[in-house]
């Protein structure tokens, strides 16, 4: 893990103790579930339960001896124990506790990645309420189109990680899953009951069949969730740097005192956080394959995937949350401006209303490709009144674009004067911005 990335609460789940931590957990639930089973003594198994436990530098330096991680914890915990010992790790194998241990890592980190998407999505529709009917032009192309609102595209935020969230809940039953169902699968050392009993006791449930690991299908869902995830977090953080472009400048990040944004340039007011978003996301989405070619493991298991998840799973968690949580916080600090949205949306003139007069055009019986020349000359006209400098807007309040319709003497004797000036109000872009929002919201 990259410190710089890792807060405290995600953290903690994937570091030495907690792994070690969580096979301990794995184990003593397994004393339990043979006690309960009538073959560990109540004496013994409570010896286990209370006395147990395994230290750290103990288990580097036997490992280093053995070259075996679980033997090595098993004989730390061991010492700490007398005969009782006995029933440590009793009838199962290495990967039924590391993979039992491991859903409970994933289980409970989840749970903080699914408190970050709800609060990221508190935060994105805080912000579409507040700008419901802030417009702004809609781009295609990254050309200018038709007018929309800010609230708009933050709804189409907010829906898209609804459904993130959908899939992330569906994947935590997916993934709390243990397994103690012994060397081959097959059970043949431990009953079906204790399997059940003891992932009960975990607040998991048995996977229904397994053979020497959990299979890895549910990890690479589980890691396909977050790429996913990351990649609509991460088109949430390029829109934001396109806002923050000088030439657009319809929003930016918020700049606190004391902030720089360059070293040589004193002015400079930078997306960095977006930038960051952007670049952790990438990092997320990579994880993705990996965890599909663990899929594919030799018979009933090899370790190859082992070494790939001793960096993905950490991994992904750590920096899915800190990138959600710092999305959260850009999202609600973010600094818009609706007087440069306004000023952006009529730029090229009223070419955004262009639509509005070809749709008018077929009502008074002109063919489409009739109605989209007399529409489209008229647009072109503005493209050169815009290249050679012309104002946008001429002393009575009309865009360029109306002025050319005006003077269109086939367009005004098919439609009327008064029907091209109301082909240019902003509220017809508008008007079904409230039904949109109950939709989502």
């Amino acid at each position: 893990m990259v410190e710089r990335y890792a807060r405290e609460e995600m953290k903690k789940l994937w570091d030495m103790n907690a792994k070690y931590s969580a096979w301990l957990e794995v184990e003593k639930a397994l004393v339990r579930g043979w006690n309960k089973l009538g073959l560990v003594p109540d004496s013994d198994c409570e010896k286990i339960c209370k006395n147990a436990k395994f230290d750290i530098a103990r288990i580097d330096e036997i490992e280093a001896i053995t070259k075996h991680d679980l033997i090595a914890f098993t004989t730390s915990v061991a010492e700490s124990l007398g005969e009782e010992s006995r029933w440590f790790h009793y009838g199962i194998t290495s990967s039924d506790c590391i993979d039992t241990a491991v859903a409970l890592q994933m289980r409970d980190s989840l749970k903080i990645i699914l408190q970050d998407v709800k609060e990221l999505k508190e935060a994105i529709k805080n912000r579409a309420m507040e700008h419901k009917d802030t417009l702004m032009v809609g781009r295609s192309h990254g050309i200018h189109g038709e007018p929309i609102t800010f609230g708009l595209v933050l709804a189409i935020w907010y829906d898209e990680i609804s459904r993130h969230e959908k899939a992330l809940e569906s994947t935590m039953e997916v993934i709390s899953v243990g397994q103690l169902s012994g060397a081959m699968g097959n059970l043949a050392h431990t009953p079906i009951e204790l399997e059940e009993l003891v992932c009960a006791d975990l607040g998991l449930k048995a996977a229904p069949a397994s053979n020497q690991v959990i299979q890895r299908d549910r990890y690479a869902r589980l890691m396909s969730d977050l790429a996913l995830l990351a990649s609509s977090c991460e088109k949430f953080a390029v829109q934001i740097r396109h806002m923050q472009r000088t030439e657009v400048y319809e929003a930016e990040e918020y700049f606190s005192e004391g902030q720089k944004g360059s070293s040589a340039m004193p002015h400079k007011r930078n997306p960095v956080l977006s930038e960051n978003i952007t670049g952790l996301c990438r990092i997320i989405r990579s994880y993705a394959l990996p965890s599909m070619e663990n899929v594919a493991l030799w018979h009933e298991r090899d370790i190859s995937h082992s070494s790939v998840e001793r960096f993905i799973l950490p991994d992904s968690f750590i920096a899915s949350d800190f990138m959600l949580v710092r999305l959260t916080n850009l999202i609600k600090n973010l600094v818009v401006y609706p007087k440069n949205m306004m000023k952006n949306l009529n730029l090229t003139g009223g070419l955004v209303f262009s639509q509005r007069i070809l749709l008018e055009l077929p009502k008074k019986g002109v063919k489409r490709e009739e109605a989209y020349k007399i529409v489209q000359r008229n647009a072109m006209k503005v493209w050169a009144d815009l290249q050679e400098g012309k104002a946008v807007v001429n002393d009575k309040g009309e865009s360029l674009y109306l002025q050319h319709l005006l003077s269109d003497s086939d367009l005004v004797n098919i439609i009327g004067e008064e029907a091209i000036k109301e082909c240019f109000e902003f509220s017809y872009y508008t008007k079904n911005v409230d039904s949109i929002f109950k939709r989502v919201f």
